[in-house]
């Protein structure tokens, strides 16, 4: 899939479902159902959906494998992301000011850790314990082992467990865009 597989229009029309979904949620609490006759929005695609307010994260959700169309999977992360629990969830008000990020993903490719490199999203998996970062993660933490202390802290894991042979990584990549 590659990075202008979506025109500009399609992306603009994925945001629309992100921001009417959250508005439908929030001022009438009702669920959106988005509605298009382009058959490539209706592929099945793994995605996030991040939101900020005034440029601070508010939520992140997403899924990895592609288990619905891609125009519901942005609508359901959107709201998801809005109750990210990591957070309290997102109030009404909040809606002016919430910036809303999508981030559509290729599918998982099995790497080692010597695959690793910036600008990919990675997957970590040992046991039961799992996390993802987005490619743009990256732009925060530009270090590799900054990058896979963090991942393996957000999965829950010492550091030193990435030379173990359970330890599974995998990348992709992700094509973004955001509202203005």
């Amino acid at each position: 899939m590659e990075q202008n597989y979506y025109t500009k229009g399609e992306q603009e029309f994925l945001l629309k479902i992100a921001r009417t979904a959250l508005e439908h949620q929030l001022r009438r609490g009702e669920k959106f159902e988005p509605q298009t006759v382009n058959q490539k929005l209706w592929e099945k695609r793994g995605c996030f959906v991040t939101l900020r307010r005034q440029g601070e994260l508010r939520g992140c959700i997403g899924l990895l494998e592609p288990v619905e169309a891609l125009l519901l999977a942005i609508r359901d992360n959107t709201l998801a992301a809005a109750r990210d629990p990591r957070f309290t969830p997102v109030e009404e008000f909040e809606l002016d000011d919430l910036k809303i990020e999508v981030s559509i993903l290729t599918p998982l490719e099995k790497i080692s850790l010597a695959d690793i490199k910036a600008g990919d999203g990675i997957v970590i998996r040992h046991g039961i314990n799992s996390a993802t970062f987005l490619p743009q993660v990256w732009a925060e933490l530009p270090k590799k082992d900054d990058f896979l202390a963090a991942l393996c802290q957000k999965a829950g894991l010492d550091y030193r467990q990435c030379q173990d042979e359970e330890m599974e990584f995998f990348r992709y990549q992700a094509i973004i865009f955001f509202e203005n």
